[in-house]
């Protein structure tokens, strides 16, 4: 099975691969349309700002590789974001390929964003029993960084809670997504993406 993470201008990206070294994969690095496409398994991961990046991704043809792919991908904290169609963050339209948005938080009088640490999350009822979720008990802890959020909505397959309700994770065909960091999640975290890895 051929695993390629999508090599763009965001950070993050090395400890994705070690966490899927840890796992036994041995992923492809790569920003090459070729290699990406034949892919088994996509991962597009990230931490930055979402305009910068999209800027990235347009003048790159990233953004057209990433749309035409018909394996399962799996966006990770940004990627998430950049899936969606809009992010408040520098007013930045994304990708469009799930419909929902991109909001900041607005922290009540106790809470700091961004939001930092570990957190639960659980299925949407719509979604419970999902595949990318297969051995993953209810309120498991997993770690965030993020001071943008996606809205709750049709896509949303399971949520946390800072400040409010948010999607934790996303799918739309063969689109996957986590807001949280898998890689930085210990067991929890390696389950999902032994969990993706197998879809």
């Amino acid at each position: 099975m051929r695993t390629v993470i999508i090599d763009y201008n965001a950070g993050n990206i090395r400890s994705v691969c070690f966490a899927l070294e840890r796992l036994g994969v041995n992923p492809i690095l790569s920003n090459d349309p070729e290699q990406i496409q034949a892919a088994d398994k996509v991962i597009f991961p990230g931490v930055g700002e979402a305009g910068s990046t999209m800027r990235y991704l347009r003048q790159s043809g990233l953004d057209i590789v990433i749309k035409s792919l018909k394996q399962p991908v799996l966006g990770i904290c940004l990627g998430m974001q950049l899936l969606c169609e809009h992010s408040e963050e520098g007013n930045t339209d994304c990708l469009g390929i799930i419909p929902q948005k991109v909001l900041k938080f607005a922290p009540k009088a106790n809470e700091k964003v961004p939001h930092v640490g570990w957190n639960t999350f659980n299925q949407t009822p719509d979604y419970l029993h999902h595949p990318l979720f297969n051995q993953i008990e209810k309120d498991s802890y997993v770690y965030f960084v993020h001071s943008y959020y996606v809205e709750n909505g049709k896509y949303s397959i399971a949520l946390s809670d800072y400040v409010l309700n948010f999607s934790a994770a996303l799918q739309k065909d063969n689109f996957y997504a986590a807001q949280f960091h898998p890689e930085k999640s210990g067991a929890i975290g390696e389950q999902l993406l032994k969990n993706f890895l197998g879809l």
